[in-house]
């Protein structure tokens, strides 16, 4: 088991190194969350449990027939499950009906809150994996979060060929087996918070920018090869929501806090 403090505050726009990061602790969430333009919250729920009576009337028609389309019914229930925890969680914010909230999406199929009933100028990212699902939240800034659940066989110098930069495939294969899968996914993951939090998806190239990976190295973006001024327009954090997960967020500009918040309270571990 992983054991972790409380809530901490970013002292600078880089992370901190692996080492001084304080240990992350996931609170019991509130009924009403206040989020200030300094701050980003990330909620951590789980998708294997019941299907509460709120939580099906928080779907709307449009969720409901997109759920019906899955073939197997454990995919069919995470998506429920992810779905209902965001339109709940996002509705906390904004004080109104779940299932009334309205998405639009980006050129690229980035999903954002509709503009009339978002006055907070929410912004939000969903990743689920396994069991667990991450919802990133600010206001104004685009935000990104990816989470994985590490499984070794995929952690493969082939696949990291095909999705990382040359520069990211040559410190990998040198790293030792002892830390080969976290370094991979702890890759993965920043990449994929990276071009989520950009709303391009895999249209932006893999391979044209550099992220840090190594066990003890400090999150954040290397170099950018499509444009040198990213580096500093985004900040980086790893997330721990689990020891069997990889998690990274993504967020442009500079923020003083980040509050961790488990979706009902439940217990992850």
């Amino acid at each position: 088991m992983l054991e972790m403090n409380s809530l901490f505050e970013r002292r600078g726009f880089r992370s901190p190194s692996a080492q001084a990061l304080p240990r992350q602790s996931w609170q019991k969430s509130p009924a009403s969350p206040v989020l200030w333009p300094n701050e980003v919250h990330v909620w951590r729920a789980r998708l294997d449990g019941q299907l509460s009576k709120s939580f099906e009337l928080s779907l709307s028609e449009d969720d409901r027939v997109r759920a019906a389309r899955f073939k197997f019914e454990g995919d069919r229930h995470r998506f429920v499950m992810a779905r209902a925890c965001l339109r709940t969680i996002l509705a906390r914010y904004l004080k109104t009906n779940a299932a009334g909230l309205q998405f639009d999406l980006g050129p690229f199929g980035k999903p954002g809150l509709a503009a009339g009933p978002n006055v907070l100028d929410l912004r939000f990212n969903l990743s689920h994996s396994h069991q667990l699902a991450l919802i990133a939240i600010t206001r104004g800034r685009e935000v990104g979060v990816d989470l994985e659940f590490m499984r070794s066989d995929f952690a493969s110098d082939e696949v990291a060929e095909h999705f990382f930069s040359p520069a990211e495939v040559k410190q990998l294969v040198r790293m030792p087996a002892g830390i080969k899968t976290r370094s991979f996914f702890n890759c993965w993951t920043r990449k994929e918070a990276y071009i989520k939090a950009r709303g391009e998806g895999l249209s932006h190239p893999l391979d044209q920018f550099d992220v840090s990976f190594a066990p003890d190295a400090p999150a954040q973006l290397l170099e950018s090869r499509v444009d040198p001024a990213e580096v500093s327009r985004w900040a980086f954090e790893d997330l721990s929501p689990h020891p069997a997960y990889a998690a990274a967020l993504a967020v442009e500009g500079n923020f003083s806090r980040l509050l961790l918040w488990d979706f009902h309270g439940s217990t992850i571990y």
